[in-house]
């Protein structure tokens, strides 16, 4: 959608919301405010965290849960590199930068703001703390640019539970001193609720957290989609985000590329089911919890097996970039994308066909192989959506010897093993296809270069 029809949309729901929740604001200030989320959201790096996501994210329908959706993700730091300038009148006052971090302003320096309290509240943040991206720094400023723009219009208790849905959004969080992360956001709320007078019941309080739990497994409903295939494309999808030398395909290297995926075979490895998904008082259901969790393994396992096969193939390709080059774009080894439809040779062209010398032993292998051979769901911008070159190498190699060189290739990224004795581990027979392959790609561009020049 373009911007027009983004806004449109974002102004039914903050009409539709507010209606809903009774609250008196013009049509022309509601679209001052769909204004101000649509521009953030669709920034030059956005290609997962768009205006898209946060209308699936906010659902259909509680009111709630719908604004704070729309507001969860406006500011994202590691992904526009800065804070909107339309939200900086929003923040300033609050929080300052000091060499490229953020921090609450001290208690001395912060105006007498109740709003900015309770918002403080709300995430336990304290005066003079510094902000990190790992733990709350985006949800903490959504959700005071959020408190800010709605303090005109909303009551108290109103923002309260809107704010309450984006601190819920802070991703990945393990239980400590014995609490989830929703019971210590219930916790809080109890305390802002007798703090301010806001008068809300226990019962209130728990919906709230309810409300903010569901809000916050849509978040991340992606790793319960029943399509892996489907999943690894919002994965593909999110590595421009933070990797913004991806935006452009004919020129980002083998190493940026390479340093995208293992980011995020990093996180992968990092990450466990329980982290992803929330629950408090029965939302969702045990059944539903479950299920949840499983499809999230599953998934989980299978980016897993996916981007650490893929990540080997790139510190081969990487290994003998080197030989000519440490700054080579990874277009110069595969050929470029093309999107044109233009007769243009690629390495997958050239590569021979190998029979199968492992079949998959299990249903996760299989599932990853054809997700290698057949392709995502879909191709992105920046990537073709299925891995030839990954293929061949489990044909011939097999997944647990790709898994098992999969450690000295993090050598050999750390420089600790250098990149003609990890080729010398690696299966001779792969290691000399791509060579020919690649040589052949050069003798293509060569000749097509001289009939050119005969020209």
């Amino acid at each position: 959608m373009n911007f027009e029809q983004d806004h449109q949309l974002c102004l039914d729901k903050l009409l539709w919301a507010t209606r809903q929740l009774e609250v008196d604001i013009s049509d022309r200030d509601l679209a001052k405010i769909a204004e101000i989320i649509v521009q953030t959201m669709t920034g030059p790096w956005r290609y997962f965290h768009t205006p898209d996501h946060i209308f699936e994210v906010g659902g259909s329908a509680n009111a709630i849960e719908v604004l704070a959706a729309l507001f969860h993700d406006l500011v994202y730091v590691q992904v526009d590199q800065t804070v909107n300038f339309n939200l900086t009148f929003y923040i300033v006052p609050f929080i300052r930068e000091v060499k490229e971090h953020l921090y609450i302003r001290s208690a001395e320096d912060l105006p007498n703001d109740p709003m900015f309290d309770m918002v403080m509240r709300v995430f336990g943040f304290s005066p003079n703390q510094e902000l990190s991206p790992f733990t709350g720094q985006n949800e903490f400023l959504s959700a005071l640019v959020c408190a800010k723009v709605l303090e005109p219009f909303f009551s108290q208790g109103l923002i309260l539970k809107i704010i309450a849905c984006i601190e819920t959004t802070i991703p990945f969080r393990p239980a400590s001193d014995g609490l989830t992360p929703a019971e210590h956001l219930y916790d809080r709320l109890k305390a802002a609720n007798a703090d301010y007078q806001l008068n809300l019941t226990d019962d209130e309080l728990i919906q709230a957290v309810q409300q903010a739990v569901r809000m916050a497994n849509r978040d991340v409903g992606s790793f319960a989609n029943p399509s892996s295939a489907r999943f690894l494309d919002n994965t593909w999808s999110l590595l421009p985000e933070t990797n913004h030398n991806l935006k452009n395909p004919s020129s980002y290297t083998v190493n940026e590329y390479r340093v995208a995926l293992q980011k995020m075979e990093g996180f992968m490895n990092f990450l466990r089911p329980e982290l992803v998904f929330q629950q408090f008082h029965n939302e969702p259901n045990d059944s539903t919890y479950q299920n949840l969790l499983e499809r999230a393994e599953r998934n989980i396992e299978i980016a897993r097996l996916y981007i650490g096969s893929k990540l080997f193939t790139m510190a081969v390709l990487e290994a003998l970039s080197r030989r000519f080059g440490r700054n080579i774009p990874l277009s110069t080894i595969m050929g470029e994308l093309n999107p044109m439809g233009l007769q243009i040779e690629t390495l997958e062209d050239l590569l021979p066909e190998f029979p199968n010398h492992h079949p998959p032993r299990n249903i996760l292998e299989r599932e990853v192989l054809e997700l290698l051979e057949k392709g995502r769901y879909s191709s992105s911008s920046y990537d073709i959506k299925n891995s030839p070159l990954t293929t061949l190498m489990v044909k011939v190699m097999g997944f647990d010897r790709i898994c098992e060189l999969l450690g000295q290739a993090k050598s050999f990224f750390k420089d600790e093993l250098s990149g003609e004795s990890f080729l010398a581990a690696c299966d001779p027979a792969i290691v000399e296809t791509i060579t020919v392959s690649m040589s052949k790609l050069f003798d293509s561009r060569k000749k097509a270069l001289m009939q050119s020049t005969a020209s």
